[in-house]
């Protein structure tokens, strides 16, 4: 039987699973940045008609957008043998929520903004080991529930440094299975924890920047591979400062960066101020929606996504801890 582990960190899932569906809703903020064509669904307003909460609005992106992503495959809720599901909200409350909802098999996962690539990672074990045949795994983050929670509520009007990235208003839902062909999963990386004493809130891609690093050093190290055996290596969102940081370590080590990309540089254009780009559960969430496009268009047949993951909470920010990071990565190859 072929080895399911390669090396210290990675996994080989040698039955291919495969994405089978997939689904994203953003807000207006995110409708009109660079990717607004490729979402499924872009809300009016931060605030769906009815709600009286902008929590109670991230649990309905969460809710629809799986609702959506089984509607293309034309299966059922009750179809799936598993729900893995994440935000950034106390207890993940969205996720509990929905999976309330859906009525199936549950595992709740926080990650931070890693909690789709680790979600991945474990459909694409549960799948390989025999234990399921179909698994839902979805994650949302929204700016406004986002920075009531973390930082400061928007009601408030406080300014934001521009180290700040913009939470991403957003949730994408995946359904993992079995095909002959189209995009499948083929391994995964689980990171360690990374704390380099980072300590500032409003600058978490500098944090998150040598998790990044450790993961795909160890992924290319495990696999024997160099960086330009992937068409995009892309993290999860570290933004402007914590690309530029990562590149930097990269340079340091002697690696190649030319394929190096993040979700949350695409998800906004320059003239929409998110100082330091996007980040959130929803980011990368609803950024792989159009790098799952470009693959089936044949502009990528190979993708490296590495969620990268701010473990902090309200706590331990006002107790003056650093930041704890983490990065896991999925690798997406299209057979057509």
């Amino acid at each position: 039987m072929p080895e399911k582990k390669i090396g210290n960190q990675t996994l080989q899932f040698n039955s291919k699973p495969k994405l089978l569906s997939w689904s994203s809703i953003v807000g207006p903020m995110e409708g009109k940045g660079p990717l607004g064509k490729h979402f499924d669904l872009v809300l009016k307003d931060n605030l769906l008609e009815g709600d009286t909460s902008w929590e109670k609005t991230e649990q309905k992106m969460m809710q629809h957008s799986m609702e959506i992503a089984l509607e293309k495959i034309k299966l059922q809720a009750g179809d799936l043998d598993f729900y893995l599901a994440g935000d950034l909200l106390n207890q993940i409350m969205n996720a509990n929520f929905t999976a309330r909802f859906l009525g199936i098999s549950f595992l709740g996962l926080y990650g931070a903004c890693s909690t789709l690539t680790e979600g991945l990672s474990l459909a694409g074990m549960l799948i390989d080991g025999g234990f399921a045949k179909q698994v839902g795994v979805s994650a949302s983050s929204h700016y406004d529930t986002a920075e009531r929670q973390l930082r400061y509520p928007t009601e408030m009007g406080v300014q934001r440094p521009m180290t700040a990235q913009w939470t991403v208003t957003g949730a994408g839902s995946y359904i993992v299975g079995k095909a002959d062909s189209g995009i499948q999963l083929t391994h995964a990386t689980i990171g360690k924890v990374k704390d380099m004493g980072v300590s500032n809130a409003n600058d978490m891609g500098t944090a998150m920047a040598p998790a990044a690093l450790d993961t795909i050093k160890a992924h290319l190290q495990d696999l024997g591979r160099s960086m330009s055996d992937y068409d995009i290596i892309i993290t999860g969102d570290l933004g402007v400062l914590g690309t530029t940081v990562l590149k930097e370590l990269f340079h340091k080590e002697g690696y190649p960066t030319d394929n190096i990309s993040d979700c949350g540089l695409l998800i906004y254009g320059p003239d929409q101020d998110s100082h330091s780009g996007g980040s959130g559960c929803g980011c990368s969430s609803v950024v792989l929606n159009y790098l799952l496009g470009q693959m089936l268009n044949k502009k990528a047949r190979r993708i490296l996504l590495v969620g990268t993951g701010a473990l902090l909470s309200p706590v331990t920010s006002w107790q003056g801890e650093s930041i704890p990071c983490i990065a896991h990565g999925v690798v997406l190859e299209y057979y057509g």
